[in-house]
């Protein structure tokens, strides 16, 4: 083998990496305009590049339809996808945390966590346009999709015959053809390949004979010229033997060599740490942009040279794809240093003007050029014509909303909006719409486009008519996405596009998807046209649904239709109550339809169905029970889960006896599916059990005889503890089966599993029996059956790992606190043996145990108490003591928290430490600012202050006092409402002088929130010890003549009134003069101050006879209606309301009706704002203080008493 061969396996190499780099960049193509398909059906279904990646994509089973039922909101159809191709992949223990809370992704690449599933939205074309960009007829549309239909179900005979004959096809035509992307009419007129011959196969040859030199399969083999007759044609002429021993094998040498590059060929493409290390290199070696160049460099004193007309720079990124193959070639890969990051990555700036890019727009990242880059040509808008001007305009504003700054986004959204009708329909959505689909978006740009795009269909209205698909195509992604909130804001645009365009254009756009060949399509459809029928009325598009399910021309249309409904009623709930009859009837002969999967989609939707419904609507479902019991006999595998599925949901609509009757005739299929290995069919088991037990009318008997010795035998296995989907069903199934026999026969059968080594099951076993005692109780549980429970108990909370999870550890610790107050005082033999443990769990060099260790003593503290072991308990509160110097918040405020359970139920006198010893060790701690320690810390000196204040010097109380002021700026509301009931009770326990002297002086630190905080102080200690202590202190202050002293003053009487609430009225009249001076201030601040203050001042008096001084105060809060500043504005008219309701409206239409009718524009539109808000407020109360009008003529317009009543 010659150097050349080696050459040409390089330049292979580097060509399949030049093309696999092609398809990462993800560059713009015209495959984002829309109606322009650049692919055909055979390059769609045939196309060797990508013949790998189909394996995994075009695998379509029952699988999804039974994995969409489980889930209310969404499936993970890439979860499913993966199932398949991975029998081995781990359950995702988060995937229900992330449906109900989210993904938790922050502004991370949605390309990148794309399940091979969800990328199929990249293949979507519109089909409402052809090649050209024409638009196509519903008929030239459902044409095109009959002959899609029709040439794949021609490729799928020809697959089976070739099947048939024992022929291998190839890897292209083996592929689904459920999955086929969908192309557009231009197809037609491209070059196709289907029907041309297929390649020769390649066929395993005959064995020669032993002496004969093997050839390389697939390779013409040429005798080399010169040779002899005898001798064996081989593929190449043998290396001819060398005598010397120590020579080197030369031609060895090459043929490993270019075995060794075809293997770094292969591993190159394949291998992403390859690609990412080459990245790397890429970045690293870039040239330098001449922004970075000016950063690094002075503005001045430099100056940019100009390059040689005959230099030519050297391309480093071909010379290394060069070497790339030989670098890989017998090398060891090594410990590689990670990158670096950059500013960039974290979107600090290069520049000092933050993101601002040229002429004000934002820097333009490098993967938007393709979206963005017009914006760098440099043209002089006169030579632009109208459409390219509008172009740009809505380039900089997009650009500014994806990229820019807050105040930008903001801009750009607020403009976009007001000129989208200016703009129009089609540049907006041809700008917009190629954006959403970029395979370098982030969650935060989407849903921004997402917002641009809801905000611009309220402008448009029925404009957008034209670009319905385009839009659909864009946003259905979305109503499968994993991440709950990119759902909901996909409904909200497919809703409020549906309002927009009307239900006629959204059936007739959505029709050819209805029946398409790709299942990801028509999974899409039916969830958007689900939405689309809570937006415009369920009962609108029943008729429509109900030709679609009788369809006979495509079974695909028919699956789309029952999945449609299925998704209504999980969308609606019990809103589809009003058409459940008709629904069921609707999708009544899909349960015995020739396609299995219309059959078993037909078995979930009535499941969701009745599930909506519960508890009623049973007599809907009377023509459904029979061909469901007849099914239930026939299917088996998938099918028959479904079918088991919408029978258990049926039956708790039952009445009892009827339900009792069903449960009995089901339960020997139920039993037998016990033994499945199917997990689909367990979950669907287990639920239809939880469901039929859960009906009155199976008895506890049959239940204990029946189906308790099948179930623990076939379910409480240590197998069923590791998939959390089963392990929740489990768990749900059990304590449903526990409230039917009661406690003792389930805690009976699992309670020696607590000493199981498996620790996800003794998790689960713990579990099960919290519920149940929960629920049910320890009444029934008997002496040897107590022993062996808490022994049980007792070595599992030991036993349990230290690095779990927080919420796994939580199980145990919540288990054994309901274990032991379950049990309540029969636990007494036992809490000795219990303390030991924690004292020894205390000690623990871990500091999760130690942290477990002080919770439990918070949770069986009542029943230590129950016990009469108060002596115990003072011993476990010196030890608790003595842990106060404890390093880790999360354990130290546990600690805490249970010294102020101790605290709580022993009392104070009793106390071990004293309180006088235990109070100073916690106000230092009071420092801390970690939220658990913070909350735990103040909630104990709050109960020593409630009720034992006097065991405590006033000294260590004042230093507490001043600790206390900055918790009141807590970001945690619980910690502001403690720290506010224990200022409270210090004020009361030590009197308000002292307090009071400090918080005085504190309003006059510089720091706002302290201020706030202290005002918010002084508040309290009014309502503790009465508004008649403060009240002198604060008024004299006020004549200090500083602001920042007489606002917090202010402050101070706004939080006041709203505390003591009705004891204003004792204090109404000495405190107006403050108002009517702080109300006539030039100072903006003291209006608003003072009108917040008479809002709550005039809601505490309504109703005791305050009316004059409210009137009074009025007369000064009214000449601030004309004020500018919204604050300001808006603090008065509050101030008006709460008046209102003191005074009742009719006096205050008095002042309304001077201004209503000014001349003065501005003057009319504040009184008209007034007495809109009088209207809304008292509207029924002002009838009596309209003014007489005169009858004029004809028109009269006054009514007697007898009028009205009539």
């Amino acid at each position: 083998m010659s150097q050349r061969n080696v050459d040409s396996d390089i330049a292979e190499a580097r060509a399949s990496r030049a093309k696999a780099d092609g398809q990462r960049s993800g560059g713009r193509s015209d495959d984002l305009k829309f109606g322009g398909g650049q692919t055909s059906v055979d390059d769609a279904m045939y196309d060797a590049g990508q013949a790998g990646e189909f394996v995994t994509e075009m695998v379509e089973s029952d699988h999804s339809d039974m994995d969409e039922s489980d889930d209310d909101e969404v499936v993970d159809m890439g979860t499913a996808v993966n199932k398949e191709a991975s029998p081995s992949a781990q359950p995702d223990d988060f995937a229900e945390l992330r449906e109900r809370n989210g993904s938790g992704v922050v502004n991370t690449r949605i390309s990148d966590r794309e399940s091979d599933y969800h990328k199929r939205r990249n293949n979507r074309v519109a089909l409402d346009v052809d090649s050209e960009g024409n638009k196509l007829s519903y008929r030239e549309i459902m044409e095109n999709q009959e002959v899609e239909r029709e040439k794949a179900e021609l490729e799928e005979k020809v697959r089976k015959i070739r099947e048939k004959n024992g022929e291998v096809a190839p890897q292209e035509e083996t592929a689904t053809t459920t999955t086929t992307t969908t192309t557009t009419s231009s197809t037609a007129a491209k070059g196709s390949r289907w029907d041309e011959p297929a390649a020769e196969e390649a066929k395993p040859k005959r064995r020669r004979r032993w002496d004969a030199t093997p050839v390389a399969a697939g390779v013409d083999a040429t005798p080399a010229a010169g040779g002899k007759w005898d001798e064996t044609p081989s593929a190449a002429p043998a290396a001819k033997k060398r005598s010397r021993w120590d020579a080197t094998p030369a031609a060895v040498v090459v043929e490993k060599l270019n075995a060794q590059a075809k293997e770094a060929k292969k591993d190159l493409s394949a291998d992403p740490r390859a690609t990412l290390i080459e990245q790397e290199m890429e970045f690293r070696n870039r040239p330098m942009t001449d922004e970075e160049i000016n950063n690094l460099l002075p503005a001045s004193g430099y100056k940019i040279l100009p390059p040689p007309a005959d230099y030519k720079p050297l391309r480093l990124n071909s010379s290394k794809k060069d070497m790339s193959a030989y670098a890989a070639v017998g090398q060891t890969p090594g410990f590689m240093i990670a990158q670096t990051p950059v500013r960039e990555e974290y979107g600090i700036p290069l520049g000092p003007s933050g993101t601002e890019g040229v002429d004000g727009i934002p820097f333009i990242k490098q993967e938007d050029y393709q979206y963005f880059g017009k914006l760098m040509e440099d043209k002089n808008e006169s030579e632009l014509t109208k459409e390219e001007i509008k172009e740009r305009q809505i380039m900089v504003l997009l650009l500014k909303i994806k990229s820019g700054t807050p105040p930008q986004r903001k801009t750009g959204m607020r403009q976009i909006t007001d000129r989208a009708r200016e703009f129009g329909a089609g540049p907006l959505f041809n700008q917009i719409l190629p954006l959403l689909m970029s395979p370098m978006l982030e969650d935060q740009e989407r849903h921004l486009l997402v917002k641009v795009i809801d905000r611009v269909l309220y402008k448009l209205d029925h404009l957008v008519r034209p670009y319905v698909h385009k839009i659909l195509v864009v946003i259905e992604p979305l109503l499968i996405d994993e991440d709950y909130f990119a759902r909901i804001e996909g409904r909200e645009i497919i809703s409020n596009l549906a309002k927009a365009a009307g239900l006629a254009v959204m059936i007739a756009t959505m029709r050819p998807d209805i029946d398409n060949l790709d299942e990801y399509v028509r999974n899409t459809t039916a969830r958007a046209f689900a939405v689309v029928a809570t937006a415009l009325g369920v009962q609108n598009l029943l008729p429509f649904l109900k030709a679609v399910c009788r369809s006979k021309k495509s079974w695909q249309a028919r699956h789309t239709g029952i999945k449609i409904i299925q998704q209504i009623a999980i969308l609606v709930g019990c809103g589809i109550l009003p058409y459940l009859k008709e629904m069921v009837d609707i999708i009544t002969q899909g349960l015995t339809d020739e396609q299995q999967k219309v059959r078993t989609i037909c078995a979930l939707t009535l499941a969701a169905l009745a599930e909506a419904a519960y508890p009623y609507g049973i007599e809907s479902f009377d023509g459904v029970l029979r061909p469901l019991w007849k099914g239930i006999k026939q299917h088996r595998g998938k099918g028959l889960a479904a079918f088991l599925k919408a029978i258990g949901y049926i039956i708790p609509l039952m009445e009892d006896n009827h339900a009792n009757h069903y449960t009995r005739e089901v339960m020997p299929i139920l039993i037998r599916e016990f033994q499945s290995p199917d997990e689909e069919m367990k979950k669907i088991v287990l639920k239809v059990i939880k469901q039929c037990v859960s009906t009155t009318g199976v008895t506890a008997t049959y239940v204990r005889e029946e189906i308790l010795p099948d179930f623990f035998k076939h379910f409480w296995i240590r197998r069923m503890a590791l998939d959390r989907r089963n392990y929740k069903q489990v768990v749900e199934t059990t304590e449903e089966l526990g409230n039917k026999v009661g406690a003792v026969d389930i805690i009976d059968k699992i309670v020696e599993d607590l000493k199981d080594e498996s620790e996800p099951y003794r998790r689960m076993v713990m579990e099960v029996i919290t519920k149940i005692l929960t629920n049910l109780g320890a009444s029934e549980i008997d002496q040897r059956l107590e022993e062996r429970l808490i022994d049980g108990v007792l070595y599992a909370f030991q036993e349990q790992g230290v690095d779990n999870a927080a919420e796994e550890n939580t199980i145990m610790l919540d288990g054994f606190g309901v274990v032991v107050n379950s049990l309540g005082v029969r636990c007494k033999v036992y809490l000795k043996q219990i303390a030991g443990t924690i004292k020894w769990r205390l000690n623990n060099k871990s500091a999760t145990v130690r942290m477990q260790a002080a919770d439990l003593i918070g949770k069986i503290a009542v029943v230590m108490k129950a016990c009469g072991e108060d002596q115990l308990m003072g011993h476990l509160g010196i030890v608790l003591y003595e842990y106060l110097g404890e390093e880790y918040p999360e354990v130290l405020g546990s600690i805490l928290s249970a010294l102020k359970s101790i605290v709580n139920v022993i009392g104070m006198t009793k106390m071990t430490p004293p309180i006088q010893d235990l109070l100073p060790r916690l106000t230092p701690i009071l420092k801390n600012r970690h939220e658990k320690v913070q909350e735990n810390c103040v909630d104990l000196v709050g109960r020593i202050a409630d009720r034992g204040a006097e065991m405590v010097n006033a000294k260590e109380w004042m230093r507490i006092c001043f600790e206390l002021l900055e918790m009141l700026k807590a970001p945690k509301k619980s910690i502001q409402r403690a720290s506010v009931s224990t200022f409270g009770y210090i004020a009361k326990a030590i009197g308000p002088q002292d307090v009071l002297h400090t918080l005085i002086n504190n309003l006059k630190v510089q720091d706002r929130q302290n201020r706030v905080c202290t005002t918010v102080a002084i508040a309290i200690v009014a309502e503790s010890c009465g508004p008649f202590t403060i009240l002198p202190a604060i008024m004299n202050e006020y004549r200090v003549p500083e602001l920042n002293i007489q606002n917090g003053v202010l402050k101070a009487m706004s939080f006041m009134c709203e505390y003591i609430g009705e004891m204003s009225k004792d204090y109404i009249f000495a405190i107006a003069p403050l108002f009517e001076d702080a109300l006539m201030d030039r100072d903006n601040v003291h209006r608003q101050t003072a009108c917040a203050a008479i809002r709550h001042l005039a809601l505490g008096v309504a109703g005791l006879g305050c009316e004059e001084g409210c009137i009074h105060l009025l007369n000064f809060v009214w000449p601030n209606i004309f004020e500018q500043s919204p604050h300001v504005i808006n603090a008065c008219l509050d101030a008006i309301d709460g008046i209102m309701v003191a005074i009742g409206p009719n006096y205050l239409m008095l002042y309304v009706l001077q201004g209503l009718f000014h001349p003065a524009r501005r003057v009319r539109e504040i009184y008209w704002r007034i007495y809109n808000s009088m209207y809304v407020y008292a509207g029924h109360s002002m009838v009596a203080g309209y003014p007489r009008m005169e009858d004029e003529g004809d028109n009269g317009y006054a009514m007697t008493t007898m009028e009205v009543f009539i």
